[in-house]
């Protein structure tokens, strides 16, 4: 999730473990704690494009991060706050639970985002995704923010003050459980239209368009390319009109094998088509689906990616992000609002 919903969730894990004993220091450590995970982003100017995209939210967000690095930085911690009279009391092992469950609910929070998270890395690097919210999603942040800043108004031994906690905490946790059963309600909806389609498809993956879990897209998986295609749960008829998109993965044969193109691809778990550039190919990451085109005739992809060789036979490939076209995506607004509204 975006940096703001991490640090709210962390500074609420640190009212949990801390508040009564500490007040707001305890939602400042846990905010601290919620941060920490996305620091892997400080790699960027150091490594690669490919390797920056791998490392992302691997060893940081791991439980072995949050086991080894959780009483490190509650030694840390009782340095600074047993300075103060209220931190006299906070013994080892309450920082360190704090810093743990703060790093923790950021990894697991993560894993409902498409990107995912790298949970049992280094054992595996496989990202555990459940496609089920959006990055940013207002609807489960902004509730979240009011109560947590309701509570930290009150001081910390009144009542009130943990229930306004906790009210966050479970609002925001029944909104992510209610974005798996609509994932699942329009998984049964893309499968229905698969089989009576006739599609020949090996595996899909759905997940929420733009800052919302009502309107959802569709990849599905063949043997030559994708079928992509749209479900608004308000839509008035089950019917998804899907669009093929071939894979071309022929065109990837000049420039493997290489490791860097291999990760690249690893990373998309599978789903990516590749389509020419004036100089070089441009690689398709469908994971995170279109940023535009909501009636059907096809949309950008959010995540592009341009590979290309420095020279025509010698040069080593060259690697970049595309950058968004957010102007456009903005001027497409008004039409992603009346396909969610169930228009097509």
């Amino acid at each position: 999730m975006d940096s703001l919903t991490q640090i709210v969730l962390g500074a609420a894990v640190g009212e949990v473990v801390l508040g009564k004993k500490i007040g707001n220091k305890a939602m400042v450590l846990g905010a601290i704690a919620g941060t920490i995970p996305d620091l892997d982003v400080l790699l960027g100017p150091f490594v690669n494009m490919v390797d920056k995209l791998y490392f992302h939210r691997s060893f940081t967000h791991s439980i072995f991060f949050a086991i080894i690095f959780a009483p490190l930085f509650a030694w840390l911690s009782l340095k600074v706050i047993r300075k103060f009279k209220d931190g006299q009391t906070v013994t080892f092992r309450e920082m360190g639970w704090l810093y743990f469950w703060g790093f923790f609910t950021h990894a697991l929070l993560d894993c409902f985002t498409t990107w995912g998270t790298k949970l049992f890395y280094p054992l595996t690097d496989y990202a555990v995704s459940f496609y089920s919210i959006f990055v940013i999603d207002p609807i489960y942040t902004v509730p979240f923010i009011i109560l947590l800043i309701i509570a930290a108004f009150h001081k910390r031994n009144h009542p009130r003050r943990a229930v306004y906690n906790w009210a966050g905490i479970i609002l925001s946790s029944i909104y992510l459980m209610i974005s798996v059963v609509n994932k699942n309600v329009a998984n049964g909806v893309f499968e229905q239209n698969i089989s009576e389609q006739k599609i020949q498809q090996e595996d899909y993956i759905s997940k929420p368009t733009i800052m919302n879990t009502v309107l959802w897209s569709i990849s599905a998986k063949s043997d030559s390319g994708f079928y992509l295609g749209l479900h608004s749960l308000l839509d008035n008829t089950p019917k998804v009109d899907f669009r093929f998109e071939p894979q071309n993965k022929e065109l990837l044969n000049s420039y493997l094998p290489n490791k860097r193109l291999e990760r690249l691809l690893s990373i998309t778990k599978g789903y990516y088509t590749v389509e020419k550039a004036t100089k070089g190919i441009y690689i398709n990451d469908l994971r995170f689906g279109e940023f535009n085109g909501w009636q059907g005739e096809g949309g950008e992809f959010v995540f592009v990616y341009h590979v290309w060789k420095e020279d025509d036979k010698q040069g080593e490939l060259q690697f970049e992000q595309k950058e968004y076209k957010m102007k456009q995506g903005t001027a497409q607004l008004s039409e992603f609002w009346e396909r969610l509204k169930g228009n097509k």
